[in-house]
Formats: structure tokens, C-alpha cells, sequence
């Protein structure tokens, strides 16, 4: 069970940090015309944000039948639609073989992908909550959380292994490494998942209960419900990508720090967020998930200023204190909890769409736009810097504290998780 559901975070967070530092560092020369090298790369960077408007329609396509045909087959299904796009990816030909048609299936395939991963965390994170006992949920929900840190392990760690080849050779190919094998990864999930069983307390509802209409349900029933998991993902995703993706680009274009320093720093952020998330998942049995939500938002707003100004030295030491302590602390402290309290939110029935949707429309809207209007907002800065984007963390830690507190779970009979 574990592994089943920790296996496909695994493989979004390595499809998706992956495709966000080749975004940064390659696609702008290898898909568009560089005739206007600035314009190409924010091109390039803006297929990245292409992705998240697709992920809300796989969140609420792939969670409804997840609630009316069970976790398990949904899991599969979205597992392969990331893992063959990814693959895919490392095949398509550049701008100067194919010209107009390069980015054409770069942003065909990238949408594809979306659709997958929109519903990816949502069923991992369901069926981990309802595969564990009342008193393990917030060790087991957090397992997707230890997925995505290993994923971003993984691909972090093969581009700082192929940029020790200096930039030339990502450039001239071997930057799709890293996709093509990819291929790998599904075959490994596919077996794992394949004998995975369904959910206690799904089957349960299955055997006792004529199916619902899912949507309608939540509508009519848990619009707060809604609420609190779409303002938790708005807050949550406009921090994590900033972190994770927005730092990337800007040390890399602004900043002229090299491809293997910022994989190096995003390696130890990883690395230290494998030992801390199951430190949160049990912290979230102790006391609540709604509580370290909660403190996970507050440290993320102190952090803001903090953040930018140690970017802003591009020193390799302050770079990778700022993303280690970013992206191997905060970030997990406000993930980990996610698995069993944005399921906690939701009934049976339909929980699956309600996690689904509402997480990847949040998602969506500020996973997308946020690293993409930080950016804008370094270009503009007459002198490129970064106190613009301070702003924007303090108002996402602050939303995500706030929907933390307006916790819907105990109308569900959840008492802590």
C-alpha cells in the first residue's frame, strides 16, 4: 500500500520539477525561435504554466469516477497518461528540425500530462487516508508528501549530474535523458499499483449504498467543504511553485547561477524533506493536521522576505540555505498534512471529486500564474530584483493559515484527521 501510493507522487514531482528546470534552462532554445532569446524563454516558461490548465479538468474528470468507479482503477489510469506524456516529451524534435510544430507538441503533450497529474495527489491522497486506521491518518496521508520529495530527489539529482556537463551538453541533447527514462518509472509503478486493493471504506459504501452523483452532492451539500480545500491549494501552490520553480528561472536568468548549483540546492531541500515529512505525519496523529497546516502558513509569511533576499546574493551557500529551508521545511510542513485533512473534508461518496477538483482548480489558478507573475515582476524591476515577489508569499502563507482553521472535518465524524 505504501508503496503503490507514494510510487505515482513519486513520478509527478519527477515529471513536473523536471519539466520546470528544462523549462527554465533549455526549452526556450531548443523549441521556440531565439531570434528574441528573452521572448523565447518566457515562451518556454509559460508551457510550464500551460500544464495547470489542464490539471483541474483531470482533478474533477478522473476524481468523479474515482468516487463512482473506485481509487484503485483511477490510480492506474493517471499514473500512465504523466508517465508516457513525460517519456514523449524526450522525443519530440527541436525548432530547428521541425520548426512551428516543436512547440505545437510540447504544449499538446504537456496539457496530456496535466490531465494525469490533475487527479494524481488527489487519489493518492484518498486512498492513503482511507487505507489507515483513525489514529495513523496523518502518517499515512502525508506518504503522497514523502512521494513528491522523492521524485523531486530523483529528477534534481539527474540535472545536477548532467549539468556537471556544463549547459552545452543539455543543450545538445542531454537534457532528454532524464525524460525518455521516465519509461522506467511507469513500468515500475504500473506493477506495483496493479496489486494494489480497493479502499475498506470505499468498498464498504459500494456494497451499502446506491452510487450518487458526486458533483451534485457537493455542491448542494459541502460548498464549504469546497472552499477550505480550493483557498488551501491557492495559498499552498503559489508558495510551493515559487519555491521550487519561480527560484529556478530567476537565478538562472537574472542571476547568472549555473543549472548545477540550484539541482545541487533543490537536492538537499529533498533530501532533508524525506526525514521531515514523516516527522510531520506523525506530529499531525499528535496533535492535528489542521495545527501544523496551520503553523506551516505562519512560517511560510515570516520566511517571505527572508527568502528573496537570500536568492538575491545568488552566493552558492545563501542559495541553498534559502531553498533548503523553503523547500525541505516549510513547503513539507504545509504538504504533509494535506493527505488526511483535505480528504477529511468530504464524505465517501464523494470525496474523490471533492479533493480533486478543488485542490487543482486552487492549484491550477495559482500554481500556474504565480511563478509565472513573479517572474514578470523581476523582469520589470528596472534592476531585476525580487522584493516584488515578497508580497505574494505573505498573502499565500496567510491563506493557507486561515483555510487551515476553517477545518470542515468534523462534520464527517473526524476528530483530529
Amino acid at each position: 500500500m505504501r508503496a503503490a501510493t507514494i510510487v505515482g507522487s513519486m513520478l509527478e514531482w519527477y515529471d513536473f520539477y523536471l519539466y520546470a528546470t528544462m523549462a527554465s534552462i533549455v526549452f526556450g532554445k531548443v523549441f521556440f525561435d531565439n531570434s528574441d532569446p528573452e521572448a523565447a524563454a518566457l515562451a518556454a516558461f509559460s508551457t510550464f504554466a500551460i500544464g495547470f490548465v489542464a490539471r483541474p479538468l483531470g482533478g474533477i474528470f478522473f476524481g468523479y469516477f474515482g468516487d463512482r468507479f473506485g481509487r484503485k482503477k483511477m490510480l492506474v489510469v493517471t499514473f500512465t497518461l504523466m508517465g508516457v506524456c513525460t517519456a514523449a516529451i524526450g522525443l519530440i524534435p527541436s525548432y530547428a528540425a521541425i520548426g512551428f510544430w516543436a512547440p505545437v507538441l510540447l504544449v499538446s503533450l504537456r496539457i496530456v500530462q496535466g490531465l494525469g497529474a490533475g487527479a494524481e495527489l488527489a487519489a493518492a491522497a484518498v486512498t492513503a487516508y482511507e487505507h489507515a486506521s483513525h489514529d495513523r491518518r496523518g502518517r499515512q496521508g502525508a506518504w503522497p508528501a514523502l512521494g513528491l520529495n522523492l521524485g523531486l530527489l530523483l529528477s534534481s539529482l539527474t540535472v545536477y549530474l548532467l549539468a556537471m556537463g556544463g549547459d552545452d551538453f543539455l543543450l545538445d541533447g542531454g537534457w532528454r535523458i532524464p525524460f525518455v527514462l521516465s519509461f522506467a518509472l511507469v513500468f515500475l509503478g504500473l506493477w506495483v499499483r496493479s496489486s494494489l486493493p480497493e479502499t475498506p471504506e470505499y468498498r464498504q459504501f459500494e456494497r451499502g449504498q446506491a452510487k450518487t452523483a458526486p458533483i451534485r452532492t457537493l455542491l448542494t451539500s459541502n460548498a464549504k467543504g469546497l472552499l477550505v480545500v480550493f483557498f488551501v491549494a491557492i495559498g499552498y501552490n503559489a508558495l510551493s511553485y515559487i519555491f521550487k520553480t519561480f527560484s529556478l528561472a530567476y537565478l538562472t536568468q537574472f542571476k547568472s547561477v549555473p543549472a548545477s548549483t540550484t539541482a545541487f540546492a533543490v537536492t538537499l531541500a529533498s533530501l532533508v524533506a524525506i526525514f521531515v515529512i514523516p516527522v510531520f505525519g506523525w506530529l499531525c496523529d499528535r496533535f492535528s493536521s489542521r495545527a501544523i497546516l496551520a503553523i506551516g502558513g505562519g512560517a511560510a509569511t515570516l520566511f517571505a522576505y527572508p527568502f528573496t533576499a537570500l536568492l538575491a546574493t545568488a552566493q552558492t551557500g545563501m542559495v541553498a540555505l534559502a531553498i533548503v529551508i523553503a523547500t525541505g521545511l516549510i513547503a513539507p510542513m504545509m504538504f504533509a498534512p494535506q493527505g488526511s485533512f483535505l480528504s477529511r473534508q468530504f464524505a465517501v461518496e464523494s470525496r474523490s471529486t471533492g479533493v480533486g477538483s478543488a485542490r487543482e482548480i486552487g492549484g491550477a489558478i495559482a500554481g500556474g500564474l504565480a511563478p509565472l507573475g513573479a517572474l514578470a515582476i523581476v523582469a520589470r524591476s528596472p534592476d531585476h530584483s525580487a522584493l516584488g515577489v515578497v508580497p505574494i508569499l505573505v498573502v499565500s502563507g496567510l491563506i493557507v493559515t486561515v483555510a487551515a482553521l476553517c477545518d470542515q472535518g468534523w462534520r464527517f465524524g473526524s476528530s483530529k484527521n
